[in-house]
Order: C-alpha cells, then sequence, then structure tokens
C-alpha cells in the first residue's frame, strides 16, 4: 500500500494506482484509516451513492479549532441536503454557464496580461515563475472580481488559504494544524470586514439571501478557496504536462481548436484534487467491498482517471481525447459549482501562452508540494 508522505510516490504516484486498481476496486487504506476506491467505477459509485455524504465532524479540541470548524461546519462541501440544497440554490446562479461565459472576455484580458508580465520577467532575467505569474494570480483576481473583494488583498487570501488546506492532508504537524487555525481567524475576520463594505459582487447577493453570517462567511471563504486551488493546481500541473510532452504543446498550438479537449485531458491527466472522502450514513457496499455505517470510503480520482476500461492508453497525455469521462469536479449533487468558471480560467491561460509564449520551455525540474490530497507545484520555472 502507498505511503502519502513517500517523496517518491508524491513525484509520481500513478504507478501505485495501477498496481492497486490490478488487485481489486476498492482497499482498505490503514495509513489513511478509510477505504479508497481506485476504479473509475467505484469511484463513480462512491460520488454518486446517496448512503454516503459529505458528513463533517469538527476538528479537535473544539477550543483550538473554533474559525476552522466555523468555515467547514456551514460550508456548502461539507453539508447534505437539505442544508446543502439550500447553500447551492443561492450561489448556483452566479456560476452557471451563461454568466460564466459572459466573464469570458475579462478573464481573457487579466490572462493575457499576466503572461505579458511573465514574458517581461523572463526577458530580464532568463526564466520566471508560471505559478506566480500566472497560474496563482490569475483565479484569484478573478474570483475577488466576483465577490466584490479587493484584488490587492489576493496574496494575502493565498496564504491563508494554503494554510488552511493543509489540514485536509494526513499527517499534519501540530504546528500546521494551528497555522490553519490561524488562517481560518484571519480570514473569517477580514470576510466580516469586506461583508460590511462590499459594494457589489456575490458577497452582497450572499449578504441580502437568506443564509446566515456565518454562512455567507464559509459560502465566502469556500469560493475563494476552491476557486482558487483547483484552477492554480490544473494549470501548473497541466502547462509542466504540456512541456513534458511536448508533442502535446505544439499540437495545441497548431490546432487551436482542440483547447476545450486540453482542458478537460489536462484535468483528468493529472488531478489536482486526488482524494474526495465521504462517510457512509447506512450500511453500503461498492464494487462489493462492505462499508459500515459510520465509516469513511474516499474515491481516489487520480486512479480513475488512469483507469484503462475508461480510457484508452491512459497513460499517455492526448489533448484530443474524447470522449473523456474524467472525475475532475466530482459527481452528483457535489459536482463542483464552480466547474464552469474553472474551465473558463483554464482555457484563456492556455490561449494566452501558447499565442503570447509559443516558446515556452522548462527552465528547471518543477518543485512540487510535499502533499497527496491537493496535488500541485511550488514553483514551475519556464524559460523560452
Amino acid at each position: 500500500m502507498f505511503d502519502p508522505q513517500d517523496p517518491a510516490f508524491l513525484s509520481d504516484p500513478y504507478p501505485a494506482f495501477a498496481a492497486l486498481r490490478a488487485e481489486g476496486e476498492v482497499h482498505q487504506h490503514d495509513g489513511l484509516g478509510i477505504a479508497i476506491a481506485v476504479s473509475h467505477a467505484a469511484s463513480a459509485a462512491v460520488l454518486r451513492n446517496r448512503a454516503l455524504g459529505r458528513i463533517w465532524t469538527d476538528a479537535q479540541p473544539l477550543e483550538r479549532f473554533a474559525s476552522f470548524n466555523l468555515l467547514h461546519r456551514n460550508s456548502l462541501l461539507e453539508n447534505e441536503p437539505p442544508a446543502h440544497s439550500r447553500l447551492r440554490r443561492v450561489i448556483a446562479g452566479e456560476f452557471g454557464r451563461g454568466h460564466v461565459q459572459r466573464l469570458r472576455p475579462m478573464v481573457a484580458g487579466l490572462a493575457e496580461s499576466m503572461v505579458d508580465a511573465l514574458a517581461a520577467k523572463i526577458d530580464a532575467d532568463g526564466s520566471a515563475d508560471l505559478l506566480e505569474h500566472l497560474a496563482q494570480p490569475l483565479p484569484v483576481a478573478v474570483i475577488a472580481e466576483l465577490l466584490g473583494v479587493p484584488a490587492a488583498d489576493g496574496p494575502q487570501l493565498v496564504t491563508w488559504s494554503n494554510a488552511i488546506v493543509k489540514m485536509y492532508e494526513f499527517g499534519l504537524s501540530e504546528d500546521g494544524r494551528d497555522a490553519a487555525e490561524q488562517a481560518a481567524a484571519d480570514f473569517v475576520a477580514y470576510l466580516r470586514e469586506v461583508v460590511d463594505e462590499a459594494p457589489s459582487g456575490i458577497v452582497r447577493d450572499l449578504i441580502a439571501s437568506e443564509l446566515t453570517a456565518d454562512e455567507v462567511v464559509a459560502t465566502a471563504v469556500l469560493l475563494l478557496m476552491a476557486g482558487h486551488e483547483a484552477t492554480v493546481n490544473v494549470i501548473g500541473n497541466g502547462v509542466t504536462a504540456l512541456l513534458t510532452h511536448h508533442d502535446q504543446w505544439e499540437r495545441l498550438k497548431s490546432e487551436p481548436e482542440l483547447l476545450d479537449s486540453a482542458v478537460e485531458e489536462l484535468i483528468r491527466f493529472d488531478s489536482p484534487l486526488q482524494l474526495f472522502e465521504r462517510t457512509a450514513t447506512e450500511d453500503v457496499e461498492i464494487a462489493g467491498f462492505p462499508v459500515p455505517k459510520g465509516s469513511k470510503i474516499g474515491a481516489l480520482l487520480g486512479a480513475a482517471a488512469r483507469d484503462p476500461k475508461v480510457f484508452d492508453s491512459p497513460d499517455r497525455l492526448d489533448i484530443g481525447r474524447s470522449p473523456n469521462a474524467h472525475l475532475g469536479f466530482g459527481m452528483g449533487i457535489h459536482y463542483c459549482v464552480g466547474a464552469p468558471l474553472a474551465r473558463v480560467e483554464i482555457a484563456a491561460a492556455l490561449t494566452a501562452l501558447t499565442k503570447r509564449l509559443p516558446g515556452l520551455r522548462l527552465a528547471a525540474e518543477p518543485e512540487r508540494r510535499p502533499e497527496f490530497v491537493i496535488r500541485g507545484l511550488r514553483a514551475l520555472p519556464v524559460t523560452v
């Protein structure tokens, strides 16, 4: 069984997933303390089964994690109906396909200006970090605009988000847990102030809705964190994949009509979210594996994305792959509400890069974050 803290595994987890999948569709992982579904069919069943829910359990002790628990206890992501239905109904309209498509010119303009800044940095220094100049600031700038919070606060929001999501990893140190709570407390305080001052944007709409004050804050934080973490890692992981498989980079430049399928393939090929947990509300079986009431099972999305029963040559990057039934945005009632916006942002970043920096290359080996659940990079040095 894989060790989620082993650097070799974190560098390339997919051979370990393939070995597990060859042995069976679901396994008990004693180190993680949960069962894991490793096939596409079993992972999809975990995500669809209504007897497997997102049941939040407060981090303990309560007095130590007051803000972290407040954010998650009132979160769309950590609730089931009827609370989930009420929360999702309030924000779904803001992320509908039609509304998001109207944002496309604004997102494209942001991506182009950031790629121009990346190019200037490369010209000046010979190389630059694509994460710092594009992948990180783009989704934060977009979601800040939507929420109605100052774009200048983006770097601070990223710092808080990075600290909070480390709590989703296994084996986090006590210092890391304290840092997550402090970041949550700072984020809550910031959002409470923004709620009082925001002149426009989704925050204003949330205030005018039926949500409680805590739900407004938790929803805004979720949108900021989810709107950043997934997109930055798809762009980072995806550009790394394209520049490592240079024939696909050249193909995207020469066949821009493949942009939409390229976005889907990059989400599949190196999933930014590797594991999504559910808790059994009654006794369940997934692919013949018993999941007793109260126990947890995770859909191993990275393993599902490389299942040869669903994807031909699954370890091959193919930006023209169709169909592409990846589970990168989830499935069922917890399907990512921001998926249309994420697709627009990823497409804008790829378009700006291929048009403005067609000679893009890796300047050095990308630096990967030493984390399993949320898979991404610390730095992506590029040159031309």
